[in-house]
């Protein structure tokens, strides 16, 4: 009987079917980078990448390298909203939707560092699928909190024939592994909430409740006088619900004062001695100022511990809504890039960056739309990766980041982080496939192929890092997987006579992995080396020449139209030649 651990999760058509992914190599195209022209500050950042190009295949191209090392990744995919499949299979798009966010996230789980975070921006189309599909791939005891943003007004209508109007998105937050701890909310103690002043105007009446002296004043012996909060002021608070029970003085209201009014009347204030933790030796309370009311408030002074570190910094819980409907109303043209679909608010991505990265970190968006995410992590000099598979990534992205690294871009949260400029980035582009066929049919290598493009592609395919030595002694090293294994590509058919020199170059300490296009020789006559034939040593690795990976409703499956349907389900009942002759 199987024992085999079952698990919630998830199923759809097509759900076992994963793509075999070519690891592409990266060009970058020195036109389209940029860097400032002198470096502004110590922190300036310019080894940030721009990548044109399916973002799949890109995720695939950057794995390797960086691996465990990105702080924070937000995305922001196609919603999968049903007025966009309104052509196409029912049922199909949903499980291909989903195959291409799960191919997507397992890769984007690799890239995270054990304490990185991955926010995902969705609404509510495929927002629940997407949670329960990061709970199956990050763990269920990864997920964080779900960030509610209200993106529009509710007399904001999208369509007037729509029943229910979507002002609200979610933002679905997962940490890699457990140890990653979000920024909370910080603020530095002041005195601004202690600005009550309480002074006597006549003496009151002494009495002792809870074991503690009191001094009742009238409504007409005392004055509550609001102003300038300072270390002498005091903080109101009302004695309701928890406080109630949760520290002394909320308990003493309680146990004491609670319907004191029938006693003392209405609009009293209470001076209570021995109590607090503040500089003074008393606290004030007062009951209900009118008929019918029962709450009552009192008044703290600033606590001991706040004076004694006056500069100390207090933290709170994270917000999980936040009203944007503002600011997505108004960023159409943030960083003059006029961007009407999808298009996200700076003012989003601060939250976001302020809580789960900081300075330094790298911070990746494989959606990159119009840039808002490299946009906001330049300014708050956060190191990025962004990917676009769309032409906006040139007429969109690259001339937007140009603006912010010169510091001409005065919009977002330009002022709100206080960015002047500095800093750059570089463009690439994925690179051809490696293999295309002949005319023949064959695989062979791309012509687009220099020898260094075939050397980097042939370390991504064999698992080495490109690392090629700058010593011509060492001209076989290309990359390595070890300090001592190292890997060589050429297109030359290699000879006993060449793969000897070979091999006494590497050294008997060292081993080395020669990849040629042919070689003559036996291929176990020399220890160090093992010899493989390109291409066919890469053959089955990965899907060949396919260009699209994207979430593109132009690549699903047609629904069939009623007629080609009754047609298919005629030529089923006509009968197999032969049949029904005598």
């Amino acid at each position: 009987m199987s024992r085999k651990k079952q698990k919630l999760e998830l199923t759809w058509i097509g759900k076992e079917e994963r793509p075999k992914l070519e690891p592409r190599i990266l060009i970058e195209d020195p036109e389209l980078s940029y860097h400032a022209n002198e470096r502004r500050s110590d922190d300036d950042i310019f080894d940030n990448i721009l990548i044109h190009g399916d973002n799949l295949l890109a995720l695939k191209a950057i794995e390797q390298e960086y691996a465990g090392t990105i702080k924070c990744i937000y995305i922001d995919p196609p919603y999968n909203t049903g007025s966009a499949f309104e052509h196409y299979d029912d049922g199909v798009e949903h499980s291909v939707w989903l195959s291409l966010m799960r191919d997507r996230l397992e890769i984007l789980q690799r890239l995270l560092s054990k304490d990185g975070f991955i926010c995902c921006h969705i609404d509510d189309s495929e927002g629940h699928y997407l949670k329960v599909l990061m709970d199956e791939v990050f763990g269920r005891e990864n997920y964080l909190t779900t960030l509610y943003v209200q993106v529009r007004y509710a007399d904001k209508t999208l369509k007037q024939d729509m029943n229910f109007h979507k002002q609200v998105e979610m933002v679905h937050v997962y940490r890699k592994e457990y140890g990653g701890y979000p920024n909370l909310n910080t603020k530095k103690s002041s005195f601004d909430k202690f600005n009550f002043y309480i002074h006597e105007k006549g003496s009151g009446r002494e009495l002792t409740l809870g074991g503690k002296k009191v001094v009742v004043f009238d409504k007409d012996e005392y004055e509550i006088v609001k102003g300038e909060g300072s270390e002498d002021g005091r903080k109101e608070i009302w004695a309701t619900g928890s406080i109630l029970d949760g520290n002394s003085s909320g308990r003493f209201f309680r146990d004491n004062l609670n319907g004191r009014y029938e006693e003392d009347g209405y609009g009293v204030i209470y001076k209570v001695f021995g109590i607090g933790d503040d500089k003074f030796d008393f606290r004030w309370f007062t009951g209900p100022k009118k008929v019918g009311a029962t709450k009552g408030k009192y008044y703290q002074g600033v606590p001991m511990s706040q004076l004694n570190d006056r500069d100390a910094v207090k933290t709170s819980p994270i917000e999980n809504y936040y009203d944007l409907a503002g600011a997505f109303g108004n960023c159409r043209l943030e960083g003059d890039a006029d961007f009407r679909s999808g298009k996200k608010p700076e003012a989003l991505l601060e939250i976001i960056l302020k809580h789960f990265s900081n300075q330094g970190e790298i911070v990746l968006d494989s959606f990159g739309g119009s840039g808002t995410t490299a946009a906001v992590a330049q300014k708050m000099g956060r190191k990025w990766i962004t990917i676009e598979i769309g032409e906006q990534a040139e007429t969109h992205i690259a001339p937007r980041l140009l603006n912010v690294v010169d510091g001409k871009d005065q919009r977002g949260v330009t002022k709100s982080v206080d960015w002047k400029g500095g800093g750059g980035f570089r463009y690439y582009r994925l690179a051809p496939s490696l293999l295309e066929k002949d005319r023949y049919g064959n695989w062979v290598i791309s012509k687009e192929y220099n020898a260094a493009m075939l050397a980097e592609a042939l370390c991504k395919n064999m698992g080495f890092a490109y690392d090629p030595s700058q010593d011509e002694n060492e001209y076989w090293r290309h990359g390595h997987s070890t300090e001592t294994d190292f890997i060589f590509v050429t297109t030359a058919s290699m000879t006993h006579a060449a793969l000897r020199k070979l091999s006494d170059d590497v050294g008997p300490d060292r081993s080395l992995l020669v990849c040629c296009k042919a070689f003559n020789a036996d291929a176990d006559a020399f220890d160090n080396l093992t010899i493989k034939k390109i291409p066919h040593a890469v053959l089955t690795k990965c899907e060949w020449g396919r260009d699209d990976y994207s979430l593109n409703v132009a690549n699903l499956p047609m629904a069939k139209s009623d007629e080609e349907i009754e047609n298919e389900e005629m030529k089923r009942d006509l009968p197999l030649f032969g049949e029904g002759k005598e």
